[in-house]
This record gives C-alpha cells, structure tokens and sequence, in this order.
C-alpha cells in the first residue's frame, strides 16, 4: 500500500507537473513519439491494405507479411537498429511503425474486402473510374474497420512507446526506466498509470470516432449539423 501512496503522492505534487522533465513534457513527448510512428504506418499501411483490398490482389502476401511483422520483438527490433544506426529517435521510431503496421493493414484490408459487391458493382456501372470506386464507394464504407485498425494500432504504440527512453528520450519511459536504476518502484508505477490513463483516454476518443463512421446511421452528419437533425431538415 506504501507503494501506491506514494506514486500518489508523486502525481498529486504540482512541482512534478512542471519543467523540462515534469509529467506533462513527458506526456506530449510520448504523445509526439506515438504520433510520428503511427502516422509514418499510415502513410504505409492503408494505401497497400487499400491496393490489396480493391485488386484483390497478393492478398497471400498480405497474410504473410502481417505475420512475419507480428512476430518481431520491438525491443529486439529496435537494439538492432540501434547497432546498425546509433542512438537517436529513428531507431524506436522505426521499430513502433513495424509494431503498428500490421493491425492497420490488416483493417484496412478486411474493410475494402468486406464492402457490398453490390455498392461496387453499381459504382462501376455509373461510370466511375476504379480510382473513384476506390475513394468514393470502398474506402467510405470500410472507415469503421479502418479506424478500428487505426484504433488497434494506436494502443499498441502508446503502450511500447516507453522503448524510447531505452535509447534515451524522453517520455513516460522514462519513469521506468530511471525507477528501475534507481529502485525507486514507485517512480516506476507512476509510469505505468500515466501510460496506461493515457491509452485508456486515446482508446476512447478513437472508439467514438468508430461509432461515428458506421455508415449509413447518420451519425457523423448529425454531429456536423446538430440545428438540422434537431429541425428534421
């Protein structure tokens, strides 16, 4: 009980909260790791996964390569980067955008695969070119699973995100990091309740963004437009 009293004590003392080192540069410090590696996975993952999805194409490549990327340990991963490049923010980077490559290929792919053949079909009858079926008939359709693998994504780099102060970033790795040198375990629990608040918090803002892009419910509209829902416009 000492143990989270302290860590308690930790969270609750303003001096804490401020300065080059205080709780809140940890947070946006991790924030910003988690940020740049889930982005620089998008930027990857949703066009191949949506590529894949339309062509139906190296769908068994696809398969293959999400598990092979499954199986690398971070750590392990990121050691190894460290090796071969040196200390700075590529290596954990890096190795957070292989953590978070898979689920979002992986959702991107399932929803552009599982749209209505019919939706499709009727777009391609229209005239659309494939392109436009893509952007305007597929990729509105798949956004809920999109965002779920997006969702999936998020949560496991926030969560390993702390590797970078393996490396010596910053971060709410920090706080276990140095914890662990110092013995202090309740330094180290402070970490483990700011990451995992911090998941948590992230976890539910993208679980509504999902809600919200389910389509055909309107939701979204509504939420854009509440004076029109409210007048049956």
């Amino acid at each position: 009980m000492t143990l989270f009293t302290e860590a308690w004590a930790y969270l609750t003392d303003p001096a804490n909260w401020s300065g080059p080192t205080g709780i809140a540069r940890r947070i946006a410090q991790h924030i910003w790791y988690s940020l740049l590696a889930v982005g620089c996975a998008s930027v990857i993952a949703i066009p191949l996964g949506a590529l894949i999805g339309h062509t139906r194409r190296g769908a068994g490549l696809l398969v293959g390569l999400v598990n092979a990327m499954r199986a690398l340990p971070t750590l392990g991963l990121m050691t190894l980067l460290v090796l071969l490049y040196g200390l700075g923010l590529i290596p954990p980077i890096a190795a957070l955008v292989v953590l978070a490559v898979p689920p979002l290929l992986a959702g991107t792919y399932a929803g552009i695969v599982n749209v209505d053949a019919a939706a499709v079909d009727a777009s391609r009858a229209m005239g659309m070119t494939e392109w436009q079926i893509l952007t305007r008939a597929e990729l509105p359709n798949a956004l809920p699973l999109i965002l779920g693998g997006l969702r999936g994504a998020t949560l496991q780099v926030i969560a390993t995100a702390t590797i970078a102060a393996f490396v010596n970033l910053g971060g709410l790795g920090r706080y276990i990091f140095d914890g662990l040198a110092l013995y202090q375990y309740d330094i180290v629990l402070v970490g483990a309740i700011l990451v995992a608040v911090l998941a948590s918090a992230v976890d539910g803002m993208l679980a509504v963004a999902v809600w919200f892009s389910i389509p055909g419910t309107g939701r979204a509209r509504k939420a854009l437009n509440p004076g029109k829902s409210r007048s049956g416009v």
